[in-house]
C-alpha cells in the first residue's frame, strides 16, 4: 500500500484516523502499532516476521544496555551484537543476489539466487532501530521499557516505507507525551496534500517524458534530448521523494508527531555541499551523526578525512541499491565533495551566484545518469549522447516536439523548485482552503484514471 493510492486515501486512513481519536490515550500507541502491521503487511504479510524480528532484538539490547552494572566492554558487545544482527538482516535481503551474481561472474560459478523480494521500508526501519541503540549507548537517549512504544517507533506507517529517517532521539518524548489540536491537525492535511499533488501531478507526469527518453536507443539520442531526458529524472525523482516525505510529516501531525524535514529546495543548492544539506537530510543526517563523525570526521588531518569521507559516500551510495550503478553514484559524490573542501568552494566564493548554481545543477543532472541507469554500458553510452562524443545531432524535430509539449509543466517544476515567496503565504484562509481542496481534487481525478503511478525510492 502507498499513500498516493485511493485505497490508502479513502479507507485506511480515514479507519486509522477514525479508530485513532476515538481511542483513550492509553492504547493510542497501541492503535498506531496494529494499523501499521495491517499497512505493512497488506503488500507482503511475511516480512512482518522480520521487522518484529529487529524490533525484538534491539528492544531486548537497549534494556540490556541500560543496566548500569554492565561493564564497557559489554556494552561494546551489545552494540556490536545489535549492528551485526540489523546489517545482517538489511544484508541478505537486499545485497545477497548481487553478492552472488558477482561471485558467479568473476569465478565462473553457479550459486542459485535466493530470488528473495526486498521488505519494504527495510533500509529505513533499519537504521531508525540502529539509531536507537547507539543513542542509548552514548546516553543521549533513555532505553525504552515499554515494549509497545518501542515497537510504535520502529513500524509507525507514516514514515516506515519511505522516511524521512527518524531518529529515536528526535521523538522518544512524542511517544509518551504528544497533543494533537486542530491548527495542527489542519496543517498536517494541508502538508499531506501538498506532497500527494507533488507526488501525482508533477512527478508522475514528468516522469513520462523521462521514460519516453529513456526507452529511446541512445546511440542517435540528440544532445537536446538526452538532457531534456535527464532534467526530467531529476525532477521526477525529486517531486515522487520529497512528496512522500511531505505526505509523511503531514500523517505525523495528524497524529501529534513532529517529524524533521527532508528536504529544502535542493536544486536552489550552489555547490554539491550545500545540495547534500538540503537533499534527503535524514539520510545525510545519520550518515554524520553515527559514521563520519565517529570515524575522526575532519579532526585527524586531511587524509583521514578524504577516507572517512568515502567511506561515507560508498556506503551511502550503495544504501540506495544492490548494483554497481549506485556504487558508482557515491563515489563520484565523494570525490565532488572532496574536491570541494579542498579546492573548488575557495575559488567559487569569488564567483557569481548564478555560476555557482549552474556549476552544481550540471554536477546533480550528471550525477542523476549515475543513479538512473543499472547498465553500465547505457549508463555510459547516456552521458555520451549528453555531450555529443559520438557525434549526435544537437536536436532533431522529435527534441523540439518534446521540448514544446512538456514547456508548461517544466516551467511549473522549475516554480515549484524554487523558494517559498511572501506572497505565496500571505493569502486568506478561505483562498488557502479553495487552493488544498482543488489539489485534493485533481490528485484524486488523475489517481482514478492512472496508469503510471511509480515510486522511484520504494526499492530502496
Amino acid at each position: 500500500m502507498v499513500f498516493s493510492s485511493l485505497l490508502f486515501l479513502f479507507l485506511f486512513l480515514p479507519a486509522v484516523l477514525l479508530l485513532y481519536f476515538v481511542s483513550p490515550w492509553r492504547i493510542k500507541n497501541l492503535v498506531l502499532f496494529a494499523t501499521s502491521l495491517v499497512f505493512y503487511a497488506w503488500g507482503e504479510p511475511i516480512y512482518i516476521a522480520i521487522m518484529l524480528l529487529s524490533t525484538i532484538a534491539d528492544y531486548s539490547f537497549g534494556l540490556l544496555l541500560s543496566n548500569p552494572k554492565r561493564s564497557s566492554t559489554q556494552r561494546k558487545g551489545i552494540v556490536v551484537a545489535s549492528i551485526i544482527i540489523n546489517l545482517t538482516l538489511l544484508g541478505y535481503f537486499k545485497y545477497a543476489d548481487f553478492l552472488i551474481q558477482n561471485v558467479n561472474s568473476l569465478f565462473g560459478m553457479q550459486i542459485p539466487l535466493t530470488e528473495l523480494a526486498l521488505p519494504i521500508g527495510i533500509s529505513f526501519y533499519t537504521f531508525q532501530s540502529m539509531s536507537y541503540i547507539i543513542d542509548v549507548y552514548r546516553g543521549t537517549a533513555k532505553a525504552q521499557r515499554n515494549w509497545l512504544d518501542f515497537g510504535t517507533f520502529v513500524a509507525l506507517f507514516p514514515q516506515l516505507v519511505a522516511g524521512p529517517i527518524v531518529q529515536y532521539s528526535t521523538i522518544a518524548e512524542q511517544l509518551r507525551h504528544r497533543v494533537v489540536n486542530v491548527e495542527l491537525f489542519a496543517e498536517g492535511v494541508r502538508r499531506f496534500i501538498i506532497g500527494l499533488a507533488k507526488k501525482v501531478l508533477l512527478a508522475n507526469n514528468i516522469g513520462l517524458l523521462w521514460n519516453t527518453v529513456s526507452s529511446t536507443g541512445t546511440e542517435s539520442l540528440p544532445v537536446l534530448t538526452a538532457w531534456i531526458g535527464i532534467i526530467a529524472f531529476a525532477f521526477q525523482i525529486y517531486f515522487d521523494f520529497s512528496g512522500y516525505s511531505d505526505m509523511a510529516i503531514g500523517l505525523g501531525m495528524m497524529f501529534g508527531f513532529r517529524f524533521n524535514e527532508n528536504f529544502n529546495r535542493p536544486y536552489t543548492a550552489q555547490s554539491i555541499t550545500d545540495f547534500w544539506r538540503r537533499w534527503h537530510i535524514s539520510l545525510s543526517t545519520w550518515f554524520r551523526d553515527y559514521l563520519y563523525i565517529p570515524l575522526g570526521g575532519n579532526r585527524n588531518g586531511p587524509w583521514k578525512q578524504l577516507r572517512n569521507i568515502m567511506i561515507v559516500w560508498l556506503l551511502t551510495g550503495i544504501w540506495h541499491g544492490a548494483s554497481w550503478n549506485f556504487l558508482l553514484w557515491g563515489l563520484y559524490f565523494g570525490v565532488v565533495l572532496v574536491f570541494e573542501k579542498w579546492f573548488v568552494l575557495k575559488l567559487m566564493q569569488r564567483m557569481p551566484a548564478w555560476i555557482r548554481h549552474v556549476y552544481a545543477l550540471l554536477l546533480i543532472l550528471i550525477g542523476w545518469v549515475f543513479f538512473a541507469f543499472e547498465d553500465l554500458s547505457i549508463m555510459g553510452a547516456y552521458l555520451a549522447a549528453m555531450f555529443g562524443v559520438n557525434h549526435q545531432p544537437l536536436w532533431n524535430n522529435e527534441s523540439l516536439y518534446l521540448l514544446y509539449t512538456n514547456a508548461i509543466l517544466l516551467v511549473l517544476l522549475v516554480i515549484a523548485s524554487l523558494p517559498k515567496r511572501q506572497h505565496e503565504t500571505g493569502f486568506g484562509p478561505a483562498i488557502q482552503l479553495g487552493w488544498h481542496a482543488l489539489l485534493f481534487f485533481m490528485s484524486v481525478a488523475y489517481l482514478v484514471d492512472a496508469t503510471f503511478n511509480p515510486f522511484l525510492y520504494f526499492r530502496f
